[in-house]
């Protein structure tokens, strides 16, 4: 039977920790599974009454990268995205991104006139003929989420651009949604009012095995700062030069040299852009 361990939340609450939960998170980076299960006991002899969840990331963390490093910049993938802040700009760049690889043309910082104001749209998405409005809201702690009034605000916006958008005889495409897109979660209020009105939603694992964490997992698209090779400064760098994905490094040799990262420190990065995004 599996040890009893109530831990501190982000948000200051207490909760029995779930081994189970930590196994299968450590699992799914593509760690084998005896090195899990070593990293799983060591935490369980380890853990006590009162500790952080934060803590129990950052020793499972330091296991995993002692093992395997790629699997340990896949399971920092969560802290990598608050690590884009403090601006919102790198994670409307991801979504861009993902929106891309989805076969999408995106376009990302978009002013457009509403019936009764301009607005400022994050990304702009268009697909056979119909085109998307999405919205980021951005936190840079797990504490901020995203209550019924976040979606009831993006709704109100969306369709004041939606009416001028559809009546402009030049536009050939037709604005047909909003989205709202966060990398933590949102309430179920604000779930249920999306459903309401038709506005989708993408959280960190909303919809259920198909939100931020899965999409970016399936197509590979892990920011700079998920790297386990680069410094903090080095990734914040990058970011400043509009270099936000990892497999945006293959073409960057000069970048990084730029910011000082010397040739044989720069294979050992090349070599952890080509085994997360599989180059």
């Amino acid at each position: 039977m599996e040890k009893q361990v109530f831990i501190k939340k982000s948000n200051g609450e207490t909760e029995l920790f779930s081994f189970e939960k930590l196994r299968q998170s450590l699992l799914s980076t593509g760690a084998a599974q005896d090195v899990v299960e070593t990293i799983v006991t060591k935490i369980q002899l380890e853990a006590f009454d009162g500790m952080s969840s934060n803590h129990i990331y950052k020793k499972a963390f330091a296991l995993l990268k002692k093992h395997n490093r790629i699997s340990a910049s896949r399971y920092s993938l969560k802290r990598a995205i608050f690590d884009l802040g403090p601006t919102g700009f790198p994670f409307e760049r991801l979504i861009g991104a993902l929106l891309k690889e989805k076969g999408f043309k995106t376009k990302v910082g978009v002013i457009l006139n509403g019936e009764c104001v301009t607005h400022e749209i994050d990304v702009l998405a268009e697909k056979e003929g119909n085109v998307y409005a999405i919205e980021c809201k951005f936190h840079s702690d797990a504490k901020g989420t995203s209550n019924v009034r976040v979606p009831l605000y993006i709704n109100s916006r969306f369709l004041d651009i939606q009416k001028e958008w559809n009546k402009d005889p030049n536009n050939k495409t037709h604005l047909k949604q909003g989205w709202l897109v966060t990398n933590t979660r949102f309430t179920e209020d604000a779930i249920n009012y999306a459903k309401c009105v038709g506005l989708t939603l993408l959280s960190w694992d909303y919809p259920k095995n198909n939100g931020l964490k899965a999409n970016i997992d399936s197509l590979a698209l892990y920011p700079v700062t998920t790297l386990t090779s680069l410094t903090k400064k080095e990734k914040h760098q990058l970011i400043e030069k509009n270099i936000v994905l990892v497999k945006e490094l293959a073409n960057s040799t000069e970048t990084m040299r730029d910011i000082g990262v010397s040739e044989i420190r720069m294979q050992r990065v090349l070599n952890e852009v080509k085994h997360l995004c599989e180059i």
